[in-house]
């Protein structure tokens, strides 16, 4: 097995956590998908599942990453810490506390996994 870095990213994701969200996400990709607010969901996975590309980075890259769903995210970090971002969001946990690696307004111009890949690798991570 790979040895990861001690580099973490964390991605959040502009949609809460839970089975009635994440269908009603679904929902609202393949009906209103001009309108879906998540472009973190709509980039790294499909309807059902997640995209292959990404997936095959994601399971190959050197860094540690975690997703998070925003509710996930504020309950972990956001009270103890008192971050306050918009999401979707790419962040580096490390020594000194959370880093924006890719805000959300970055974010949302990114149209395709191929493209969030490049971003990431041009930013080493």
């Amino acid at each position: 097995m790979k040895k990861k870095s001690a580099l973490k990213l964390l991605f959040i994701y502009n949609a809460d956590s839970g089975a009635r969200n994440a269908i009603l996400d679904s929902m609202h990709k393949v009906f209103r998908p001009s309108t879906y607010d998540c472009k973190l969901c709509d980039i790294t996975y499909g309807v059902v599942s997640e995209n292959g590309t990404w997936k095959k980075f994601r399971q190959n890259s050197r860094h540690d990453m975690v997703f998070l769903h925003r509710d996930e995210f504020t309950k972990k970090y956001a009270s103890k810490f008192g971050y306050k971002f918009t999401f979707p969001i790419v962040l580096i946990e490390g020594e000194n506390g959370l880093e924006v690696l890719v805000p959300t307004e970055e974010f949302n111009t990114i149209k395709t996994a191929h493209g969030l890949i490049r971003l990431l690798k041009e930013r080493n991570a």
